[in-house]
């Protein structure tokens, strides 16, 4: 066991203790997987990333992303969390553009997020989404999975299984409005052995989304938070992420999760090329996703090898727990 630089930061939020918490060993040298796996499952919380040399040359650090029940490949949260923690820690690029992590589904540029509202640069970090794959679900397992959720067929608008790395089984729903009032049966979901994101977009992009009228958690948080988050709690989505079949019941704030969901519903025309996304409400959190498809000078779609232009996922992270951890 050695001493190692730790931290802890919250993503997908500027006020701490509001978005999606994140350990990070930022030397995870000489670590087994067991070790780390079991780090993971003592921190408790929904991802802790281990940070170690590149194997790739064109790559600044590498990082390796474990739940409590497992590794992933690429996850969003912890991905903008290490970067965040990286950089913090005295970390410098190669390149002026981007900062590129490597992970086990490959390298991932990140780069500081230009839309952002607070016109401080390098507040907020954007991910380009990876290649995604999708596909239409079964009618049965759709089927089973609504009931699992409380879900009639009307609210059901258009569902994909999304693969960016992690697989959802993705559900855009009616409403902002029934993606807060669902009470998900988790023991059913993880027999299913499907983690599943729904989103539902909120009537107007000044509507508050603290306000769910049959959310009893919700509206109590929308009374205790902070008037500066009040007054910025506004987004065009509410997004939700049940994923029992790895040990978590319902993520705070998904960056993969969201990542997908963009590329699906802006290629579908289902979403606009720039929206935000609400997620951890019915926890008591309040993180906001920022997404965008870029376009090229003459406004069209960049071109991808899937044709649906480059989605950024961007967010904002602050540092929590600033210390070392013995491992």
């Amino acid at each position: 066991m050695k001493t190692r630089p730790f931290k802890q930061v919250d993503v997908f939020t500027d006020l701490p203790y509001f978005g999606n918490p994140l350990a990070v060993v930022l030397d995870g040298s000489g670590l087994d997987d067991e070790a780390m796996q079991r780090f993971a499952r003592w921190t408790n919380l929904s991802e802790t990333t281990f940070v170690l040399p590149p194997t790739d040359p064109a790559a600044d650090y590498r990082v390796r992303i474990f739940t409590p029940g497992g590794e992933l490949p690429f996850a969003g949260h912890p991905t903008l969390g290490s970067c965040h923690a990286w950089l913090q820690a005295g970390g410098t690029p190669r390149r002026q553009d981007f900062i590129v992590q490597e992970c086990q589904v490959g390298l991932v540029n990140i780069r500081r997020d230009p839309s952002t509202g607070s016109g401080q640069d390098g507040d907020r970090l954007a991910f380009a989404a990876p290649p995604l794959q999708r596909s239409a679900p079964s009618p049965a397992v759709l089927a089973q999975v609504a009931a699992a959720l409380g879900l009639k067929a009307q609210h059901i608008l258009a569902a994909q299984l999304l693969d960016n790395g992690p697989v959802w089984l993705g559900l855009l729903l009616d409403s902002a409005d029934t993606v807060l009032q669902l009470a998900p049966d988790h023991v059913t979901l993880k027999k299913h052995g499907l983690k599943v994101g729904v989103i539902g977009p909120h009537p107007a992009r000044t509507a508050p989304v603290l306000i769910a009228r049959a959310n009893r958690e919700a509206r109590a948080f929308a009374g205790s938070m902070p008037a500066s988050a009040a007054e910025s709690a506004t987004a065009d989505f509410e997004v939700r992420g049940f994923a029992a079949p790895i040990g978590i019941e319902e993520d705070p704030v998904t960056g993969s999760l969201n990542a997908s969901l963009a590329q699906w519903l802006i290629a579908e025309g289902h979403a606009p090329e720039r929206y935000v996304a609400a997620q951890g409400t019915c926890l008591g959190r309040a993180g906001r996703v920022y997404l965008t498809r870029e376009t090229d000078m003459s406004g069209s779609a960049q071109a991808t090898s899937t044709g649906s232009g480059q989605v950024w996922v961007g967010g904002p992270s602050v540092t929590c727990i600033n210390g070392t951890v013995t491992l």
